[in-house]
């Protein structure tokens, strides 16, 4: 009889530290929180709660092409994708100083200068007037007075080639001058407004970083 009872109570103390090994290791599993497949991730600070996740990557839109008609929009980006080097504020900058860099050289007949800057065709065309002018004996005493606009009006990507329109707003002291240096035509004392619409076009896998003009026509 006290055989017995010493047996179970051995069975009793067994059943009693399997028992407490499964529900302490079971209470440990449950202090971790498991997410479950309905449960949403933790959001980053900043993210939008009512944003869905995308089945494709979204491009990166950069804030400065944002506002813009839309076919502009669209042109600016298609160049930004395929060259993640432009930007248009640099873009501006340096369309600006283009536009006073070629017109100081046509007017002084700089043929080394605008044939750096320009397409063929642009440059030839440039060298044709320069051509009619120095036969004619006259010469240009021509000055910028002052950029007052620079707008971006239409972008695009053809191939391989970006080309980017721009809009430019100046006034203009013009003086053509005979060869003896008299006047004949304009005067330095009164500015005129000129509207000209450049397009500038670079190939958007070339190394070289420089725009070309390609195209000239007024606003």
């Amino acid at each position: 009889m006290i055989v017995e009872i010493v047996i179970l109570a051995m069975i009793a103390a067994f059943l009693g530290l399997r028992l407490y090994s499964v529900l302490g290791r079971r209470a440990e599993h449950e202090e971790e929180s498991i997410p479950t497949r309905f449960e949403n991730p933790p959001r980053q600070a900043g993210s939008d709660a009512t944003a869905q996740p995308s089945a494709f990557p979204q491009p990166m839109r950069p804030r400065e092409f944002s506002g813009l008609p839309p076919a502009l929009e669209r042109g600016l980006q298609e160049i930004h994708a395929a060259d993640r080097s432009f930007a248009i504020s640099p873009f501006v900058e340096g369309a600006r100083a283009a536009y006073a860099m070629i017109l100081e050289a046509f007017w002084q007949g700089d043929r080394d200068e605008l044939e750096a800057l320009c397409s063929p065709d642009v440059y030839a065309s440039f060298a044709a007037a320069i051509d009619a002018r120095e036969a004619a004996g006259e010469s240009l005493d021509n000055k910028l007075v002052r950029i007052e606009e620079t707008v971006v009006t239409a972008a695009e990507l053809d191939g391989r080639i970006a080309r980017i329109a721009v809009r430019f707003t100046s006034d203009i002291a013009a003086v053509t001058r005979d060869r003896d240096g008299n006047v004949i035509a304009g005067s330095l004392d009164d500015a005129v407004e000129s509207r000209d619409v450049w397009t500038f076009a670079r190939d958007v896998r070339s190394a070289e970083p420089d725009w070309t003009l390609e195209e000239t026509d007024e606003a």
